[in-house]
């Protein structure tokens, strides 16, 4: 897909063409997605000027008041990307969706790493094979992405190895100011490298860490809430979905049911399109269940992890 530059504007020349490229901002859509405020903060140009380049933008775009039904057809296109499980593509409505954010939920050892690193192999399979034939961007906050598991997971499938590993471009954050840093670049990085699957592993490691104790809660929640909405404007802006995984705090006060619950707090769960609890099984499988979605059924299904990556479980 070809991404018009922000020099096409009305009222965009030269000097302020470069100051947008020279921010990360390389694309109509990634203006009329960011806020302006942020869009001036980042290139020093006046803000009422932003204001006029971002409603050129949006005009351009045609992203003014639609019908429903417009919205209805434009879902028609939208993209989905297999999980490798078609237990777990049925529970996610065909598959991970284009324009939406999901996120897999779980205490550790539960397959959410394993389900992203099979997710870096489908997302670069052709549209026919049920992929977005594109490239993919993996953000390791936790240094848990392992490349043999991917040459293993690409030879089960059938897919040259070397040409997969070489089309993940992948990032270590070692804390939540770099993690900041690298989501924006995003915006420029994407359009420029065919960029279809973005994937944070996980979202709210760092934030957890760094921010400790109520009294910078408030910091690390708006923070978050900064960062998961960059993610949410990259879906839109370049038609692609993002991963992110998170961890999961006990309440040691609850004695019945789970007592384990999403870290993050209201923020994570607002930003997120669709929420992926997933727990250990019987037998070696694993259980994944939708909790929050806007039309995605609250059901379950299983799932094991295998040398092939994520396979379903026979019944």
């Amino acid at each position: 897909m070809k991404y018009d530059d922000p020099a096409t504007l009305e009222g965009v020349g030269p000097a302020i063409a470069s100051k947008l490229r020279s921010a990360g901002i390389t694309t109509v859509e990634a203006i009329a997605v960011t806020p302006p405020r942020e869009i001036a903060e980042k290139t020093a140009i006046g803000f009422n000027t932003i204001i006029k380049i971002a409603a050129a933008a949006r005009k351009s775009l045609d992203v003014d008041f639609i019908t429903a039904e417009e919205l209805w057809k434009r879902r028609q296109n939208m993209l989905k990307c297999s999980t490798g499980s078609k237990n777990l593509d049925e529970l996610l409505g065909g598959g991970i969706e284009t324009q939406a954010m999901t996120e897999f939920i779980g205490e550790y050892g539960v397959g959410k790493t394993q389900i992203c690193l099979m997710l870096c192999v489908m997302a670069q399979l052709p549209a026919e094979k049920r992929g977005l034939n594109g490239n993919v961007v993996y953000i390791d906050t936790e240094g848990t992405f392992i490349p043999e598991r991917i040459f293993e997971i690409a030879n089960a499938l059938g897919s040259d190895p070397h040409k997969t590993l070489g089309n993940i471009f992948l990032a270590r954050a070692y804390n939540s100011s770099h993690q900041c840093l690298l989501i924006d670049s995003l915006f420029k990085f994407c359009p420029e490298n065919n960029v279809k699957l973005i994937i944070v592993d996980s979202m709210i490691g760092h934030f957890r860490s760094e921010y400790v104790g109520r009294e910078h809660l408030s910091e690390r929640q708006q923070k978050l809430n900064n960062l998961l909405h960059k993610l949410l404007r990259l879906t839109e802006a370049f038609n692609l979905p993002v991963i992110v995984t998170n961890q999961v705090q006990a309440n040691p006060a609850q004695f019945f049911g789970d007592p384990n619950k999403p870290a993050g707090g209201h923020i994570m769960a607002h930003a997120c399109t669709h929420r992926v609890y997933l727990r250990k099984g019987s037998k070696g499988t694993r259980i994944a269940k939708v909790i929050d979605s806007p039309y995605l059924p609250e059901s379950s299904t299983r799932f094991k992890i295998t040398e092939k990556g994520i396979e379903d479980v026979q019944e």
